[in-house]
């Protein structure tokens, strides 16, 4: 029998052993790597900022340089600190460099007087921002600051505040450099208490202004506890979903904002900042920085100042109680209201870059506005502008006494003019429910996707489409205004009594309008027959005043309506075009104003006063083109009887 040390040799340890004191070294490493870890656990400060830091949804470029995408994403700001191609400068006469690639130090205690220029020009910046972005941020990780405050006059309520820093601001107002972020809010008296809860409330900066909402909102999106922050393609104001966003004042911004995919998410390493920095040799030293953080320009063009610089920075409670509660999200589809914002996206981005001609180019800008002025001139002399009736429709009237009749008519039975327009509402209304129905029948669809990648057919289709239940409406307009000034009786029985008629004769109506849409459809589907399209609408301009005042239809009231532009193809179809912009200005310039000025009413109630815009100024164009109509046919009698022709202007 063996005793437990037999065979142990010269040490007296027995190899059995050797298990055990494996196990407890293991155990003593397990011990001590715990224990380091907890002496190397995060402040708590540096724990609640990494639980709850968001996470940046940014939409992706499809290529370098594409404009659509967003180029940037949030740095740290030595991105710019230390960079020789940085320059430091000074407010005053050619704003002279004080130095380049100024360090933390180097900002710490300068004031407004001071500001940072990048190489580029904001005003003017091609991709060179882009492309420097791209070099500069090699070494560096995206990050986001976290700013944890106690708010004096705000006891039991702790704020943390997540500040992130772009390099380049490339939206409408042009700078470089942007300042964005978010902010929770924690019903808690210390970080402990905050970290052992959740935060009541989340607000989202947009702009000078931004949005909020509770943390347990469905609008809200989170991945754990840190939330979804979906950042605007350029702008980088911060919304709570992908869509593009209305902007009608400076707390939304003035514009459109587009947070859409396809996206990316960014998941950024966070630095906690302090109140302040007294000592310049800090990493963190360029907080006490009160300049700009980028070139000084005028406006909305300048440079932004740090976040130390802003009131919120020590007071976040009035600027997050100050939030709207939600944002104007632009509908989808080709709606009347969908357009008219569109339009004013578009206003605006082009206002913006003619601000930016006027400062960088103004003798460009005035030679185009003189140019502008000239060509106006041009066209308005070219035609007669004296006063005519409206009656009888059938006479010589040139394109400007047309115009102007037609003006005099409306002002005349405003009335009058009120009731046509209200007959637009519920012809749109119906025939919009009818193309719905039409659309989603399997051979439109099969049509749409035949045209697969034909992106043009797409467009087309997708317009026409859309427009189909306004056309038709103000053909039942046109047919009922083209009764009304064809009989000598006026009035608001005399209208009543044209809406009848036009009722009474729907169908032939309706057939000849169905067969002239489907002969345009076909052509502008196919692509290469869009310029036989273009000639055949010119030359069915005239098909509801021909149903009504002819008591033709079909096939009939088409050929009539070619005969009496033929011709005088070029003259339709300008006049036609002007009496149409004219209309289109007028309306579109009530919806921008009716868009801005009233900025607080809900998008439902915008929407029916659009339609009311549109409805009180449909009347006007079917005047204006029965007009037409009569000049057209007593052209015709005139060269049937062999008179001499009038000299036709447009």
């Amino acid at each position: 029998m063996r005793r437990p040390c037999d065979g142990c040799g010269v040490t007296g340890r027995c190899p059995r052993l050797l298990p055990s004191l494996l196990l407890a070294a293991v155990l003593v490493v397990i011990s001590g790597g715990t224990a380091a870890g907890a002496q190397s656990a995060p402040e708590p400060e540096q724990a609640l900022a990494e639980r709850f830091a968001p996470i940046i949804v940014i939409k992706q470029q499809e290529e370098p340089c594409d404009p659509e995408g967003e180029a940037f994403v949030p740095m740290p700001v030595e991105i710019v600190l230390d960079n020789p191609q940085v320059a430091l400068r000074q407010l005053g006469p050619d704003n002279p460099v004080v130095m380049w690639g100024p360090s933390a130090a180097d900002l710490h205690g300068l004031g407004e007087g001071f500001f940072l220029d990048f190489p580029g020009t904001p005003l003017n910046p091609g991709c060179i921002y882009e492309r420097d972005f791209g070099r500069y941020s090699e070494p560096l990780a995206p990050t986001v600051y976290a700013h944890i405050v106690h708010q004096v006059d705000e006891p039991g309520v702790l704020f943390v505040q997540y500040w992130t820093y772009w390099y380049f601001n490339d939206w409408n107002n042009k700078h470089e450099s942007d300042w964005e972020g978010v902010v929770l809010k924690f019903e808690a008296s210390s970080i402990e208490e905050a970290l052992a809860g959740e935060p009541v409330a989340i607000g989202y900066a947009q702009h000078e202004g931004g949005e909020r909402s509770d943390w347990d909102d469905d609008k809200l999106e989170r991945d754990g506890d840190r939330p979804l922050v979906y950042s605007s393609a350029g702008s980088h104001a911060s919304y709570f979903d992908a869509a593009v966003y209305l902007g009608r004042g400076p707390t939304e911004g003035f514009g459109c904002d587009t947070t859409t995919g396809p996206s990316r998410r960014v998941v950024p390493e966070v630095v906690v900042l302090p109140d302040a920095v007294d000592d310049p040799s800090e990493s963190l030293a360029w907080l006490g920085f009160e300049g700009r953080w980028g070139e000084r320009q005028g406006g909305p063009f300048n440079g932004p100042t740090g976040p130390t610089a802003k009131p919120r920075w020590l007071e976040p409670g009035e600027w997050f109680e100050e939030l709207r509660p939600s944002s104007v999200v632009i509908p989808a589809g080709g709606s009347d209201v969908a357009a008219i914002i569109e339009v004013f996206c578009g206003v605006v981005e082009r206002g913006s870059g003619a601000l930016i001609t006027v400062t960088t180019q103004p003798m460009s800008l005035l030679i185009a506005a003189a140019l502008a002025v000239v060509v106006t001139r041009f066209l308005v002399r070219r035609t007669v502008w004296n006063q005519v009736e409206d009656a009888p429709i059938v006479r010589r009237r040139r394109s400007g006494q047309i115009m102007r009749a037609a003006a005099l008519t409306y002002r005349k039975t405003p009335i009058v003019a009120a009731i046509f327009g209200l007959v637009f509402i519920p012809a749109a209304l119906v025939t919009g429910a009818i193309g719905a129905i039409l659309s989603s029948l399997p051979i439109i669809s099969t049509l749409l996707s035949l045209a697969g990648g034909v992106s043009g057919t797409r467009v087309v289709l997708a317009a026409l489409a859309g427009s189909v239940a306004n056309l038709a409406a103000f053909v039942v307009v046109c047919s009922a205004v083209a009764l009304y000034l064809d009989r000598p009786e006026r009035g608001v029985d005399a209208a009543l009594a044209a809406i009848r008629s036009t009722w009474e004769r729907r169908r032939e109506v309706g057939a000849t309008y169905l067969r002239a849409f489907v002969v345009v459809f076909v052509l502008l589907a196919s692509i290469i027959g869009i310029p036989w399209a273009i000639r055949q609408l010119v030359r069915y301009q005239f098909m509801p005043q021909v149903v009504m005042c002819e008591n033709r239809s079909g096939r009939d009231a088409l050929a009539r309506s070619s005969e009496l532009v033929a011709g005088r193809w070029l003259h339709t179809a300008v006049v036609a075009a002007v009496i149409n912009g004219a209309i289109n200005l007028l309306a579109l310039g009530l919806a921008l104003m009716l868009l801005v000025g009233a900025s607080s009413i809900p998008l439902w109630l915008f929407a029916g006063l659009i339609a009311l815009v549109y409805a009180l100024t449909v009347p006007l164009a079917a005047v204006a083109f029965t007009l037409l109509y009569g000049d057209a046919v007593a052209e015709y009698e005139q060269v049937a009887r062999g008179e001499p022709e009038q000299a036709s202007v447009a």
